[in-house]
C-alpha cells in the first residue's frame, strides 16, 4: 500500500508538472452546434455500456458527458452521441480511474469539441488512464479537479460538486465524482462508484443529498447505497447500470431489497437496454418500463438467512478494540485503533453499527 501511495503521488506529480489539473471555474459553452434539447426539458441518458457507466446529460444546447464504459464501448457510445445530435461536450466528467468509466475517454476526447473535463485527484499506471490523460493533454485542456460544493450550469440544469470529500481513500471507488443535476423541481444524484466511506461522508457533512433519481452506486454492489444513505437520498426513481448475468454480483440482492422497501421504481440496463429520463422541471418520465428487483442469482426478491450470512461474511467493517460498534474503515471513532473483522463476525459479537458513520448492515 505505502508503494503504491508513493507510485500515485509520483504520477500525480507529473501531472502538476504537464499543468494537467486545473482549478474549479464556469465551463464555456462549446455545444452551440449541438441538436437543442427543449428549453424547457432535462435529459439524462443512461447508455447501455454492460458492466460499465456512460451518462449523456443535455438541456438546451449544452451537454456534458459522465465516463464512457469499457475500451471496447468507444463506437457504441460515439454512435449514440450522434444520433442525439451531438456535436460538442461542454463538460466531460470522468469518475474515477477504472476501465469501466474510462475506458472509451480518449476516443470520446479525440471524436468531439470538448470545453472541460474534470477528475479526481486520483492516478493510475494502466494503459487506459494514460491514453486518457494523453488525449486531454493533445486538445490542450486541463484536468480540473473536482471541489465539493461548487456549482457550474449546462443549460438552465445546475450541476453541484458532493464528492469526493476526501484524498486518501484505500478503495479506489471512493474516490469517484458525485453530481447532482438539478432542473426545476426534479434532481438526479449520479454517484459513480462510490462506496460507503464517501456515503458517510456525504452523510457527515450534511449534504444535501435528495434527488428525485438516483443512479445506485457501483452497479448495485453490496458496499454501496447503504441504507442510512438512500432514506437521505429518498429518490422516487432509480437507474443501474449493470451488465447481464455479469461475474460480480451485481446487483445485490440486498440493495435491491432496499430499494423495493422504499417503493422506488427501478430501471436498469441490464433488462431495459438504455434508459432515457426526460424531465420538464416538475416530473420525470421514462422510455421504457420499469425493471425488476431481481438480484444477481436469484429469481425472487427475497433472500434467505444462509444468503445474506454469505454476503456478509465477504464484507469488511471495522471495529476498536474494547468499543461495542462497527465502522467503516474512514469513521473517526477509530483513531485509536481500527481492527478489521467480517460483517457475519461483528454481528456474532453482538456489535452494532456506529450511527456516525452509517456501515453496512
Amino acid at each position: 500500500m505505502r508503494n503504491m501511495k508513493k507510485n500515485l503521488i509520483f504520477v500525480f506529480g507529473l501531472f502538476l508538472i504537464f499543468g494537467l489539473i486545473g482549478c474549479t471555474s464556469t465551463p464555456k459553452n462549446t455545444a452551440a452546434m449541438s441538436s437543442v434539447v427543449g428549453a424547457g426539458e432535462l435529459k439524462v441518458h443512461f447508455i447501455d455500456v454492460g458492466q460499465a457507466d456512460s451518462i449523456l446529460v443535455q438541456q438546451g444546447n449544452s451537454n456534458m458527458l459522465i465516463d464512457a464504459g469499457n475500451n471496447g464501448d468507444a463506437q457504441t457510445i460515439k454512435t449514440y452521441l450522434n444520433s442525439q445530435g451531438v456535436k460538442s461536450l461542454d463538460v466531460v466528467v470522468g469518475t474515477h480511474v477504472h476501465e469501466d468509466h474510462i475506458g472509451s475517454m480518449d476516443y470520446i476526447i479525440n471524436s468531439f469539441q470538448v470545453g472541460k473535463v474534470f477528475f479526481p485527484k486520483q492516478a493510475s499506471t494502466t494503459n487506459t488512464f494514460k491514453s486518457f490523460v494523453n488525449a486531454v493533454k493533445n486538445k490542450g485542456l486541463k484536468l480540473t479537479a473536482p471541489s465539493v460544493g461548487s456549482t457550474f450550469k449546462i443549460g438552465e440544469a445546475t450541476i453541484t460538486i458532493l464528492a469526493p470529500n476526501g484524498s486518501d481513500y484505500e478503495d479506489p471507488n471512493d474516490y469517484s465524482i458525485v453530481l447532482k443535476v438539478t432542473f426545476g423541481n426534479t434532481s438526479f444524484l449520479l454517484t459513480g462508484d462510490a462506496e460507503a466511506v464517501s456515503e458517510s461522508q456525504m452523510l457527515s457533512k450534511g449534504l444535501d443529498l435528495s434527488a428525485t433519481v438516483l443512479k445506485v452506486g457501483h452497479h448495485g454492489s453490496k458496499s454501496s447505497t447503504g441504507q442510512s444513505f438512500l432514506d437521505k437520498v429518498n429518490p422516487k426513481y432509480a437507474v443501474i447500470s449493470v451488465g447481464k448475468g455479469n461475474s460480480y454480483g451485481h446487483p445485490a440482492q440486498r440493495t435491491m431489497n432496499r430499494l423495493k422497501s422504499k417503493g422506488i421504481a427501478v430501471y436498469r440496463t441490464d433488462e431495459n437496454g438504455t434508459i432515457a429520463a426526460t424531465s420538464d422541471g416538475n416530473n420525470v418520465k421514462f422510455n421504457t418500463n420499469q425493471g425488476s428487483y431481481n438480484g444477481i442469482g436469484s429469481g425472487s426478491t427475497k433472500i434467505t438467512t444462509t444468503q445474506a450470512s454469505s454476503q456478509d461474511q465477504s464484507v469488511t467493517v471495522y471495529a476498536s478494540k474494547t468499543g461495542t460498534k462497527y465502522h467503516v474503515g474512514g469513521c473517526s471513532s477509530l483513531s485509536k485503533s481500527k481492527i478489521p473483522i467480517s460483517l457475519s463476525d461483528a454481528k456474532s459479537k453482538g456489535l452494532t453499527p456506529c450511527s456516525k458513520c452509517n456501515p453496512p448492515q
